[in-house]
């Protein structure tokens, strides 16, 4: 039965539950590659020149896939033989007789899900050395009808989430491994039993493994009405594991805990985002909690009743790492860089994005928002904004046409296919920064007021009109759309002035 899953720096678990749980592995692999590429349903199937209805099917495990189907998903995908591979392991385990193919991990229809509640779901991730330990704690209640006898839980590394190739190509040359992993688990508090497993697939950036209700003590199944806790743990070098933690709620959860455990000397700075079903990614509504006491620093988060699909995702930088190198302190482009923000000598710049065809690809724009506030978080980090902030999907090496602004005041602004269609008010010129060359700072003539037509995330088109200091944000961000950066729109002659003697970071726009 699938339940809280965490996908970390990257592990992900998928947890499953039941009797005779099975996995449509060609489903559940099909799945990740899909996610790992951002394609809807829609997208994947133009690519792979199918109806999206079967490729629906396919995925919910209601239709069984053909080697012609595998090899049109392994070609759209890129998947370097994961998903031909996943297609010849489906085959050799599928039944003679014909029968309804198993819905895949984490699906509620699937057999025996459904009575298994969380009570808490706490994970403990600590660094040292190197290496990251995850010790994963879960008080679980049977409320349903038959015994839990074996519990599925998936480890799932993505060293570089946006970067998908370079991910690929890492774990084809440098596989995540049983040693490294080295897991162990527990049933009962105090880890009072050892809990057998075995392990369910082998890939080289995922494993899948049994946790068997049996161990040295026998068997002690999980049986209806009855609860208990269980705790594993498992290792993954930062080889493989990268800057983040997040869980995903897929069963019914009633307090969510995260504790991230890291030596004071790497001085971690750690935020986090709170996705759903929307498009909107936001900060914590709570704040992540913060010891520092001795030679850890150690981060803490927790909520109650979370809704499902919810996703909560932890990101941290070592600012004390990055500052231990000899020489000049880096340069304002250098630190940007660094975040991930594509500087502008990268024709991707100057290209006008992709628009979004919503709400067909209302999946991909969420994505696309995630990534944006994912990145505005690490820029937050880096720099003090007083003026406000903005995105746009460019900046972070994706050709769509979606951007972000946060204001001083806290609003959070989403655009999907924005254009300026009309400017009113006084002009005046004031100075702006770009993140994608954060060395200097140029003055700008911008309208105090602008109205934007743009595309919400169902597909209505709308027109937003903005003022003064959010006008200038926004109208910055939507240049980038069109592939214009400030200095196109700056006075003939003028040129930027380098950022030292740039007096106003941190003060807000003058009106």
């Amino acid at each position: 039965m699938a339940e809280a899953a965490m996908t970390s720096g990257a592990t992900s678990t998928t947890d499953t539950g039941g009797p005779d749980a099975e996995v449509n592995v060609f489903a559940v692999e099909l799945e990740r590659w899909r996610d790992v590429r951002g394609f809807s349903r829609t997208a994947l199937a133009k690519a792979m020149g199918y109806d999206r209805s079967y490729v629906s099917k396919v995925l919910s495990g209601a239709e069984r896939p053909s080697e012609a189907f595998a090899g049109h998903a392994e070609a759209a995908l890129r998947a370097g033989g994961a998903l031909r591979t996943a297609f010849r392991d489906f085959e050799a385990h599928r039944p003679a007789k014909t029968r309804q193919p198993a819905p895949p991990v984490g699906d509620p229809t699937a057999t025996g899900t459904g009575s298994l509640v969380v009570d808490h779901d706490d994970a403990t991730l600590r660094y040292d050395d190197g290496v990251y330990r995850l010790t994963q704690r879960r008080h679980l209640v049977n409320q349903g009808a038959e015994p839990i006898t074996r519990y599925l839980i998936r480890i799932s590394v993505d060293r570089y989430p946006g970067d998908p190739e370079r991910s690929n190509q890492l774990y084809s040359e440098n596989p995540l491994t049983w040693d490294e992993i080295d897991l162990h688990a527990w049933h009962g508090r105090n880890r009072a039993n050892p809990m057998d497993w075995t392990a369910h697939h082998d890939r080289d950036a995922f494993k899948e493994v049994w946790l068997l209700f049996a161990g040295e003590q026998g068997h002690f199944p999980l049986y209806p009405g009855e609860s208990c806790w269980i705790e594993y743990e498992y290792t993954v070098s930062e080889v493989h594991w990268g800057n983040w933690f997040q869980r995903a709620v897929r069963l019914p959860t009633r307090t969510l805990s995260v504790c991230l455990d890291f030596p004071a000397e790497l001085a971690a700075s750690v935020w986090g985002l709170h996705t759903s079903m929307t498009a909107q990614a936001m900060p914590f509504a709570t704040a992540i909690g913060r010891d520092d006491t001795g030679e850890r620093h150690v981060f803490s988060w927790s909520c109650e009743d979370p809704p499902l699909h919810a996703r909560y995702r932890l990101e941290w930088g070592f600012r004390g790492r990055d500052t231990q190198t000899d020489g000049p302190p880096p340069k304002p482009s250098e630190v940007m860089a660094s975040l991930g923000i594509v500087q502008d000598t990268d024709p991707a710049l100057r290209r006008v994005a992709r628009r979004f065809d919503l709400p067909a690809e209302a999946e991909d724009a969420r994505r696309v928002v995630t990534a944006l506030n994912s990145a505005c978080e690490r820029v937050a980090q880096a720099h003090t904004f007083g003026k406000g902030m903005g995105i746009a999907a460019p900046q972070i090496g994706i050709d769509r046409a979606a951007a972000i602004v946060r204001t001083p005041d806290g609003e959070a602004i989403t655009l999907f296919n924005p254009t300026i269609i009309e400017s009113a008010g006084e002009v005046d010129e004031q100075y702006e920064g770009c993140l994608s060359f954060f060395d200097v700072r140029g003055q700008v003539p911008r309208s105090h007021v602008i109205h934007v037509e743009h595309t919400t995330i169902d597909g209505q088109t709308k027109i937003t009109v903005f003022e003064r200091g959010v006008a200038r944000l926004v109208a910055h961000e939507v240049d980038h759309l069109h592939g214009t950066l400030y200095t196109d729109q700056m006075r003939i002659g003028l040129e930027p002035i380098p950022v030292e003697q740039y007096r106003g970071t941190g003060s807000t726009w003058k009106y």
